[in-house]
């Protein structure tokens, strides 16, 4: 039964890790100027607009993320509230 709960905790970080992961290889794999160009390629006047278009969270490098929605500068653009 403990290998079953460990394996559910490993199982639950890998997947909420796997986005932050993916974003961060996709941030160092890219020159600066290829990063800004895909962040620059769409436009959310705020984070209520990401989410409605449901692209949110928005990690730096995907399109639309600026730091300007990414109130602790982790990152994370409209992040879900906790």
């Amino acid at each position: 039964m403990q290998v079953l709960g460990l394996s559910l905790v490993v199982g639950i970080a890998t997947w909420h890790g796997a986005p932050v992961a993916e974003s961060l290889w996709s941030t160092i794999s890219k020159t600066p100027e290829e990063s800004a160009a895909i962040e620059q390629s769409a436009y959310y006047a705020g984070c209520d607009d990401a989410r409605a278009a449901s692209v949110a969270p928005i990690y730096r490098g995907q399109p639309g993320y600026r730091e300007g929605m990414d109130g602790d500068l982790d990152g994370i653009a409209c992040e879900p509230y906790r």
